[in-house]
């Protein structure tokens, strides 16, 4: 049976603290963040308790998506690797590796739904390079994957398990909130479609969902001196309060796969502090993780791209 490789990329996060210095410095292209930003970010992640789950959660995720892509075809044997951008194993790594198992032909995945040619191409052109390098190993890549039915399914059933918590009554006085990571402003001016999707996803969930009221909004915005996507998730929640009077405030970061830092400290502390400081309730519905409906979104995208259809009977 024919093997094929699954590079599953993703951003990465430190491991432990000792990684912080080197996991930003990357980010930054090799400059070193000031004693300030180290300390910034350090203070983040003890709030969160000491560090990401990402690490362990990505790593779940490329292996579920593996067995999964075994179990419901048989043209081909999946292999999963795992390329980070930021944090070993890098991008790179994972496709020396695949060559180096003898791989030939495979698929890359990025951990990020929507795409952009700021991020999820950044990841394509790393692994596309590396496997044009090496030689003999031929790499389709995913661009997008956010309207896959899984993705779609697994977001409009939080949402509803979330709206039904919150009493009857107070359904009119409930917004959900869609976010997604900001991304420079300067994007736009190449027609870049990641706002558009973003879009597209919110209206696409409000309706499947059935809810009345959502908004959108950007968050996590880097501090680089340019601007960024707005509007800014808390200023979205001052206005929506201010505006609409909203007291149930349902969070969801659709721009994420996965509980990290982003959604645990900007979202469940930064949010949730702002939210109930204007005396309203904030909910948040669980993230995606290895969620089984999830996962098949992503083995959707997979096959799709190898134009492999399930088996009947293993489906």
């Amino acid at each position: 049976m024919k093997k094929i490789g699954l590079l599953v990329m993703a951003y990465g996060t430190p491991y432990q603290k000792e990684d912080i210095i080197p996991y930003y410095t990357a980010i930054r292209h090799g400059h070193r963040p000031s004693d300030q930003q180290i300390a910034d970010l350090t203070r983040r992640y003890e709030a969160i308790g000491g560090s990401s789950p990402l690490a362990k959660l990505t790593k779940e995720q490329a292996d579920a998506l593996e067995n999964r892509l075994n179990a419901i075809q048989s043209d081909f044997r999946f292999k999963a690797y795992l390329g980070l951008k930021y944090i070993h194993p890098f991008i790179e790594d994972a496709v020396l590796a695949m060559r180096d198992q003898g791989i030939e032909e495979a698929v890359s995945l990025a951990l990020a739904p929507h795409y952009s040619r700021f991020s999820v191409q950044s990841y394509i052109d790393r692994a596309q390079s590396k496997a044009q390098e090496i030689g003999n190993i031929n790499i389709t890549s995913i661009k997008s994957w956010f309207e896959e039915t899984g993705f779609i399914d697994f977001w409009s059933r939080a949402i509803r398990t979330t709206f039904a918590s919150i009493p009857e009554k107070e359904h009119d006085t409930t917004v959900v909130l869609f976010t997604a990571h900001s991304l420079p402003e300067k994007i736009l001016k190449n027609g870049d479609p990641y706002p558009e999707q973003i879009r597209e996803t919110a209206e696409k969930l409000a309706s499947e969902s059935g809810i009345a009221h959502f908004a959108q909004a950007w968050q996590s915005a880097g501090k680089t001196g340019e601007p960024w996507l707005g509007p800014d998730v808390l200023d979205q929640i001052r206005i929506l309060h201010q505006n609409e009077g909203y007291r149930h405030f349902i969070f969801c970061p659709i721009g994420f796969v996965a509980e990290h830092l982003e959604v645990l400290y900007d979202n469940d502390q930064e949010c949730r502090k702002l939210v109930e400081s204007l005396g309203a309730i904030y909910h948040r519905p669980p993230m995606p993780d290895t969620d089984p409906v999830f996962i098949d979104a992503l083995a959707s995208a997979v096959l799709r791209a190898c134009a492999v259809k399930p088996a009947d009977s293993q489906a």
